[in-house]
């Protein structure tokens, strides 16, 4: 039996999906954040803030921000004084991300290219890892969450944005409505790729319900696992430690 994985709503080959989503990316990653505006209302920029506050960063310490290649949550981090590395699959993204902290002068980022099942980071490197808007996205969700609790140090936190299902009924209609008819036609406006943003929306559908993702999380070996919906779950901050 083939082995598959969900690109959309399309099943393909499993080792075909991390360069199909890299070339997703690699399309739209100059007006990634004005899509993310676009679709939003802005909105993503309070979530990030949200997630940060939760995440507590501080001083000196190290964490991972995976998937972060256009700089987002690891510049609201490195504030802090976290000695932040920004890693993606996708080299563009990332480029994007070098270019934004050059023009702002922000020094002491480092930037490396991860694929989140297959870190080359050794074991016990970080004191956090944080990953937004990128995990669904992955092939085998078990192993990037084993890839994150193996990274991080005893009493080393993980922390996930991810969109999910909203439990608000009028609310998930209206959004689903939304997001299937005008989100890919925003994606062909704005970035001229209607199909890569079609992709976006369709891999939302796909990812697990915000329960079925926590326990990933506790299987993977995190505990005291949290989840914190927000606006019914269309968006989920997912927490746990490494014992």
């Amino acid at each position: 039996m083939n082995d598959t994985a969900s690109f959309g709503y399309k099943d393909v080959p499993a080792d075909e999906k991390a360069s199909m989503v890299r070339s997703v990316f690699s399309g739209v990653a100059s007006r990634y954040d004005l899509m993310n505006d676009a679709m939003s209302g802005g909105a993503h920029r309070l979530w990030k803030d949200q997630f940060v506050r939760r995440v507590k960063p501080r001083a000196g310490e190290a964490i991972l921000d995976m998937a972060g290649g256009t700089g987002d949550i690891a510049f609201r981090m490195h504030k802090a004084g976290a000695h932040v590395t920004v890693s993606d699959i996708n080299p563009e993204m990332l480029a994007v991300g070098q270019e934004r902290a050059e023009k702002r002068k922000l020094e002491g980022l480092s930037w490396s290219e991860q694929n989140a099942e297959e870190l080359t980071f050794a074991d016990r490197s970080f004191d956090a890892y944080t990953i937004a808007f990128g995990i669904r996205n992955v092939t085998y969700i078990d192993k990037a969450l084993a890839e994150a609790h193996r990274v991080l140090k005893f009493g080393g936190r993980f922390y996930c944005l991810e969109f999910s299902t909203t439990t608000w009924p009028g609310f998930a209609n209206v959004y689903d409505a939304y997001s299937h008819r005008l989100v890919p036609k925003l994606g062909k406006l704005l970035a001229k790729d209607e199909e890569s943003y079609r992709y976006l929306i369709e891999s939302i559908r796909r990812f697990p319900p915000m329960p079925e993702f926590e326990r990933m999380i506790r299987a993977a070996g995190f505990t005291q696992t949290k989840v914190e919906p927000i606006l019914g779950g269309l968006v989920a901050i997912h927490s746990g430690w490494k014992a």
